[in-house]
């Protein structure tokens, strides 16, 4: 059998790895390979652009349910003008190249962050893969493009306020399910993991609410030189990490016995 479900356990047993509902990456690194290369930083994120479609097809060979990569954050408009203008055109392309591919494997495409920072065409792309890949059932690729995770923040306050000032709610019943509600992509679930390359041991203001309880794992391999391998041990990583979401290692044990 092809299912996720059939995939997830063969590859569990061969790799004694737990698969992951969520994944989120933080692709880092793409730069700094270039110039130690001698190449322009732009080759970094053509050469990391093939390491995503790796990730991609990987993560739905062996059953993850979403994979959220982070693309571009409201920070990167600060870059040299010539690079987020090669960026912005390397993100259309691969919108564009990348389209069949999601189809054949049954995977959803969803851009979150702020779209109306992006130029047009990127936006006419994003919204046409996004329209193409809607029947996707297998897994959920969630790109954040110029995504900031306090402006996603403030993006849900601003729906609450909203609301209180509509009556639909009082300021003391605000909950954390109105909070989620209004993030980009409320209906997935938090990620399980965060991988990020390069060797960097901060977030960058990535998914600030959904990664409270995420476990992180760092590699010192740079995105473009990020293999299956790689992604297998930052797998088998998380597999060894006890999630104890504030419980004791006694309760957790007592948890697993009764259930």
């Amino acid at each position: 059998s092809d299912s996720p479900s059939s995939l997830q356990i063969s590859v569990k047993n061969s790799l004694d790895i737990q698969i992951p509902r969520h994944v989120s990456i933080i692709m880092d690194g793409n730069g700094r390979w270039a110039q130690s290369k001698h190449m322009p930083r732009i080759e970094g994120h053509r050469q990391g652009a093939k390491t995503v479609r790796m990730v991609v097809e990987e993560s739905r060979r062996i059953g993850v349910r979403y994979l959220s990569l982070y693309a571009f954050s409201t920070e990167n408009w600060q870059r040299p003008k010539e690079e987020v203008w090669a960026l912005m055109k390397l993100f259309e392309k691969y919108l564009t190249s990348e389209l069949a591919l999601l189809k054949d494997n049954d995977i959803r495409l969803r851009v979150i962050g702020n779209r109306k920072s992006l130029p047009e065409s990127v936006q006419k792309a994003a919204a046409y893969a996004e329209t193409e890949t809607m029947a996707g059932s297998s897994m959920d690729l969630i790109l954040a493009v110029s995504y900031g995770g306090r402006e996603e923040l403030v993006h849900a306050a601003q729906q609450i306020a909203q609301r209180v000032l509509a009556g639909e709610v009082s300021a003391e019943s605000i909950t954390e399910a109105d909070m989620r509600a209004g993030l980009y992509a409320s209906d997935v679930p938090d990620p399980d993991v965060l991988i990020r390359t390069s060797d960097e041991c901060r977030i960058s203001n990535f998914l600030l609410w959904q990664l409270a309880y995420s476990e992180i794992v760092v590699t010192s391999t740079r995105w473009p030189e990020f293999s299956v391998d790689d992604y297998h041990d930052c797998l088998r990583e998380f597999s060894n990490r006890s999630r104890r979401y504030g419980l004791t290692e006694e309760q957790i044990a007592t948890q697993a016995s009764v259930g």
